[in-house]
């Protein structure tokens, strides 16, 4: 039974297995297989920017020449990943997705952050990670090919004492991040070495370097060190030329190995002595070899640069590292999940071995010291020429700097010679570069045109030895660039399609400008400025004459006036010798009198500020030493009173609403603002970052009706209106030396420069570009904007309009205020007189019973007479008195003769009226006596 099964059901068994398992079974089968054979590619992984998209393109080649060179017993298998620069989360997430592809070792990416995290997780899983970007402090399991900063700071300082810098020098660093490298440099030299200044040029203000540069200038330090990075070096000595700091006076070493890949040659006929280092030399058979499949093309070294980067050739070299260490040994990689704690055992052990291994790579020999460190490797010193970079000597880890510098170029006739050619020049009508002439002759061709960009072309071409034809652009369109079309539009379009060989006229060098065409080198150095009216004259203040002191020394003059006036009240009441008798006939008085009553310390006191005096007299030493600190006060204060009051009655105050570009933002005094519309102003502001001018471009962007189609349409509406008008400096100082009643208002907001604008790549740039600088040493573009702005075309009709410098007459508006204070002083006192006046009618009307309207009826009439110094006394005070005297005289004498005839002593309400009386009591006192 079980016989028949097995011949008779085991067929029936198989063919019940459903066919779709069978496909299952066999599709495991080939994924299996798949698995083995890519566990047996030794992958590597790169993680590179997405803005440099040669990296893996490099990254490819090295392995792809490292399989090549294996024979087939190695193949390397490269994952590349692109991410955004400094993006560390996007960093993160592609490196674990990569990880779980059985990864041997990842490069890094060579921004910091990024790298940093990149790092972080390899050292986590203990996987070997590539570096290939400067880094101070280097940590497992991380392989560092770039040489260590140390080693970096020792080369830097053989080159400043090979060059003989003894005496003093700046180093100018990007930020923070190279501080190590600098701190190494200033540890090396200690207290003893040379005066050494540091400076920071990158302040996040937007890539504007200007501010440091110019403090830089006028610190009159003519030697620089300069460690920076690529992303800021290029525009670093764009700026330093636009200030002034790139001629034969100045010398720079440059602490970037990456030297040779900058455009130097801008730079390359100003006598400007730049030395670098360079890890990666174009001279070398396999560098140019890598650099022309890499560029597909067999010239790649143009412009005086070398376009392969240190970090490009250390990923190759590093793949080449690898694929060395791994025809010794062969580990074979696990996936690895950020997830979990599991890790690669091998790692470290791979780390190591790699750096036990040399190999001399596209970066001279790479090894490493006991301590994983690159600190041994040679550098080229380079040396910017005439001819472009040339080599000057080698430094070495042990021996230093080694000059060999070569003999001088015996300089042949150029080849690109101008003598003899001919060239269209394109033009636009803009005072005062390019003009038509003012003349009734009917003019053609090159005679027509007259100004600034004119008259340099041709002091070009008689220096050069061309000819030129100038034509004019009609729409007058200097040239902006649409998003839209990608293209340009007015000369820079003529250019561009060659229906102009050259464009002269106020064309601002702009980055953008620059993609679509090449300039020579700024023959004018200029910045955006705001064009407002003149500053009105304020009317003279009404109370001017107290303007010499301000509002605080009045107020404590008035407290010290206050005080001495009570000091002296005070003294006078204590002090014995102010008590006088007021009768000196009677020589023992039962009343004494003080002269310092309260009004008349102020009387006192305001007669001596005034310098006037008064006909009080201090008696005792205490009154006398405050008066006389008082009239050395006021001496001291009418004498500084006097001498600033002439200057503050004759001065004239300007006001102007606005003073520079935060009051204009800010809309202070209601004045409109605005650019010429598409010109290179206007991009300023819509490029620019700073929050003052991202408000002003706002505001021309929502208000378009204050934006102008021509410069001369916005000057217009600044003499007409409350209008402010951004334009270029140098063309408001053209201006303003016609239009006197305009002037610039605030600083420049950047700098930049007017270059003559070419077609791209134009091999006739540097010959331009060095008679330029030729024309700018020998002082003739210096004439030639003297003659365009100050003399001709109505040029100085504002130099020294204004004054004589005589004196000025006073008018009554500076004085004003002192013949008010007259005029009140004067009604004041006529109004105390009249009020003394009625207050003693009123008192005699009441003493003597007549009546008051009578009696002031008889003193107006008296004071209308205006005539006579006496009067009467109409009411006589000995009658009314003399009885109710006499009789108080007797009760006194009655109550107090006990006291009387003992004290020997008369008061003065005693004393008789008859003069025979009043000398026969004082004889009688006598005989008592």
């Amino acid at each position: 039974m079980a016989h028949q099964l097995r011949q008779h059901g085991l067929p029936h068994f198989r063919a019940s297995i459903p066919r779709c398992l069978r496909l299952a079974f066999a599709l495991l089968i080939t994924l299996n297989c798949l698995q083995i054979a890519n566990s047996q590619k030794t992958n590597v992984g790169l993680i590179y920017e997405s803005t440099k998209p040669e990296m893996e393109k490099i990254f490819q080649m090295a392995i792809a020449q490292a399989n090549e060179d294996s024979g087939g017993e190695l193949e390397l298998h490269g994952i590349a990943v692109a991410i955004e620069p400094g993006n560390a989360f996007e960093t993160s997430k592609k490196l674990c997705k990569m990880l779980r592809q059985n990864l041997v070792a990842v490069f890094g990416p060579t921004t910091d952050l990024a790298a940093k995290h990149a790092m972080s997780i390899c050292d986590a899983k203990e996987l070997p990670f590539i570096d290939t970007r400067w880094d101070f402090g280097v940590q497992m399991p991380t392989v560092n090919l770039y040489p260590h900063a140390s080693q970096l700071a020792l080369a830097l300082k053989d080159l400043v004492v090979a060059l003989e810098w003894s005496d003093t020098f700046t180093i100018i660093y990007e930020t923070g991040e190279f501080l190590p490298t600098v701190n190494e440099l200033l540890q090396m030299y200690g207290t003893a070495g040379p005066t050494i200044t540091l400076r920071r040029y990158e302040l996040d203000l937007n890539g504007d370097y200007r501010n440091v540069l110019r403090r830089i200038k006028n610190s009159g330090d003519y030697s620089f060190v300069v460690v920076g990075s690529m992303a800021t070096l290029p525009e670093f000595f764009k700026q330093a030329q636009q200030v002034g700091l790139m001629t034969s006076d100045y010398r720079y070493i440059v602490g970037n190995l990456d030297l040779q890949t900058i455009d130097l040659e801008p730079f390359q006929h100003g006598d400007t002595n730049i030395t670098g280092m360079r890890l990666v030399s174009p001279e070398m058979e396999n560098v140019q070899n890598l650099a022309k499949a890499l560029y597909e093309t067999d010239d790649p070294f143009q412009n005086v640069s070398c376009p392969l980067t240190t970090n490009m050739a250390l990923v190759y070299d590093g793949v080449q590292l690898l694929a060395e260490t791994f025809k010794h040994v062969m580990f074979r990689a696990v996936p690895l999940n950020c997830n979990d704690a599991s890790s690669w055992d091998k790692g470290y052990t791979l780390v190591n071995y790699m750096k036990s291994l040399s190999l001399n790579g596209l970066t001279g020999e790479v090894k490493f010291d006991y301590e994983g460190l690159r600190s041994d490797f040679t550098l080229d010193v380079i040396e910017l020429s005439m001819s472009g970079m040339q080599k000057i000597g080698e430094w070495k880890t042990e021996d230093g700097f080694i000059a060999n510098r070569p003999p001088p170029k015996i300089v042949e006739q150029d080849q690109r010679s101008l003598v003899n050619k001919s060239f269209v020049v394109i033009t636009a009508i803009s005072e005062p570069y390019g003009m038509l002439k003012e003349t009734a002759a009917k003019l053609e061709g090159n005679d027509q045109f007259e100004g600034f960009g004119i008259e340099l072309i041709e002091e070009l071409g008689k220096k050069l030895g061309f000819s030129f034809t100038f034509r004019l652009q009609e729409d007058n369109k200097y040239g902006s660039f649409n998003p839209k079309t990608g293209k340009f539009d007015g000369m820079m379009l003529e250019i561009i399609e060659g229906r102009a060989d050259m464009g002269i006229t106020d064309l601002t060098m702009t980055s953008i400008r620059e993609e679509g065409v090449d300039f020579t080198i700024p023959f004018m150095n200029l910045g955006i400025a705001i064009l407002f009216r003149k500053p009105m004259k304020e009317p003279p203040k009404l109370f001017s004459f107290m303007s010499p002191f301000s509002g605080t020394v009045w107020m404590w003059l008035g407290i010290a006036y206050l005080s001495v006036s009570l000091t002296l009240f005070i003294l006078g009441r204590i002090s014995p010798t102010e008590w006088d008798n007021p009768y000196p006939c009677i020589e023992e008085p039962t009343e004494l009198e003080n002269q310092f009553s309260f009004p008349n310390c102020l009387w006192f006191s305001t007669g001596a500020l005034l310098q006037q005096g008064s006909e009080l007299a201090p008696k005792a030493y205490s009154t006398r030493t405050v008066a006389s600190i008082w009239w050395f006060f006021t001496l001291i204060l009418v004498s500084s009173y006097t001498a600033n009051l002439a200057a503050f009655l004759t001065i004239e105050s300007l006001s102007s609403p606005i003073e520079n570009a935060e009051d204009l933002a800010a809309n202070k005094g209601g004045v409109k603002y605005g650019a010429k519309v598409g010109g290179s102003t206007f991009t300023f502001f819509q490029d620019a970052k700073y929050p003052t001018y991202q408000k002003m471009y706002e505001f021309m962007r929502d208000n378009p009706e204050y934006m102008t189609s021509t410069n001369a349409e916005g000057v217009d509406r600044v003499e007409n209106d409350n209008y402010a008008f951004l334009m270029e400096s140098t063309t408001i100082e053209y201006i303003t030396e016609r239009r006197c009643s305009l002037t610039q208002v605030g600083s420049l907001l950047d700098e930049k420069g007017y270059g003559i604008a070419m077609r791209k790549n134009w091999p006739y740039r540097d010959i331009l570009s060095q008679a330029v600088l030729e024309l700018q040493e020998q002082g003739v573009l210096t004439k030639m904007k003297t003659k365009w702005w100050k003399e001709k075309r109505g040029g100085g009709a504002c130099s020294d309009s204004s004054s004589d410098g005589g004196a000025v007459a006073l008018e009554l508006s500076n004085l004003g205020g002192v013949y008010l204070v007259l005029i009140v002083g004067s009604f004041f006192g006529v109004f105390v007189a009249i009020l003394e006046m009625v207050l003693g009618v009123k008192e005699r009307s009441d003493e003597n019973k007549v009546s008051f309207k009578t009696e002031l009826i008889e003193e107006f009439r008296f004071v209308m007479q205006c005539s006579g110094n006496t009067r009467p006394v109409k009411y006589p005070k000995n009658s009314s008195r003399s009885r109710s005297r006499s009789s108080r005289s007797r009760s006194h004498s009655r109550s107090h003769s006990r006291s009387s005839s003992k004290s020997s002593t008369l008061s003065v309400d005693s004393l008789p009226l008859d003069e025979s009386k009043l000398h026969h009591i004082s004889e009688h006192t006598k005989h008592a006596k």
